[in-house]
């Protein structure tokens, strides 16, 4: 996108760096844990990267918007919002499993401009600006060739609410595991995103996500070459509660399982 300020992709590079370095610092420290839900977790650590990217956005960009997991912002009227993640992944954070994430984008009027997943542990960032392809520690990236389900490697997640939902994606596992190479579950949606967008992963599938798990890595992924849709093939927005993400050759073939 040529009218796409350098700023707004620096902006939301050096906020996902700086929250993601805490996070590292923090890691196998004691840690304050609050509880969500059941197992739905948050920690000091999740609050205060989220306050060093929203003070990091406010500065550059003190009229724009911002949709956040862990805190409530004045919502301002502007064509721009910033939606973030401070850590995806908290849950793998707080037992020491490194996979977990920080998730930075920026749309307009409903439009992702800007996409960056940083994972601290691998030093790992993912970047991309609509029209501008991703890039992986600035080494153009795209996703795998891999055609059929048998020799894919596909990735899931189970949401918070698996214990008292019908729809929790068991069946969908079930059928995903005779069909393909493989499935994994690792527990950062961001991350599962950027690594279908690198070839690690072939195909990703997941229920009951927000917006601020996919709204990086979906922007990502598409730059990459891949597809992101509904589990029927219709358009996906990050508002919605089911997620299909492929290399695209892979499409139609996960819709037929999901159907």
């Amino acid at each position: 996108m040529r009218d796409l300020p350098k700023s707004f992709k620096s902006v939301a590079t050096g906020a996902a760096l700086k929250a993601g370095d805490y996070i590292k610092r923090n890691v196998g420290k004691n840690l304050s844990v609050r509880y969500k839900g059941e197992i739905n977790v948050v920690t000091h650590v999740d609050r205060a990267a989220e306050r060093i990217i929203v003070n990091a956005i406010k500065k550059s960009f003190p009229g724009h918007a911002i949709l956040a997991e862990e805190n409530d912002y004045a919502r301002v009227r502007s064509d721009y919002t910033w939606i973030i993640d401070p850590l995806d992944g908290t849950t793998n954070f707080l037992h020491g499993f490194p996979f977990f994430c920080v998730s930075v984008a920026l749309f307009k009027k409903g439009k992702p401009l800007v996409g960056v997943v940083y994972d601290p542990e691998r030093g790992e960032l993912f970047t991309s600006a609509r029209g501008g392809g991703a890039y992986l520690n600035r080494k153009k990236i795209s996703v795998s060739k891999v055609r059929g389900l048998k020799k894919a490697m596909l990735v899931t997640g189970f949401a918070y609410n698996i214990k008292i939902s019908r729809n929790n994606n068991i069946e969908n596992f079930a059928r995903f595991l005779k069909a393909s190479q493989a499935v994994r579950r690792a527990g950062s949606a961001a991350l599962d995103l950027c690594y279908v967008a690198c070839g690690r992963f072939d195909g990703f599938w997941e229920l009951y996500l927000n917006p601020w798990d996919t709204a990086a890595g979906a922007l990502i992924l598409e730059e990459a070459g891949g597809k992101i849709t509904k589990f029927d093939g219709s358009p996906f927005t990050v508002y919605d509660k089911e997620l299909l993400a492929s290399n695209s050759k892979l499409h139609s073939k996960m819709i037929s399982i999901l159907r």
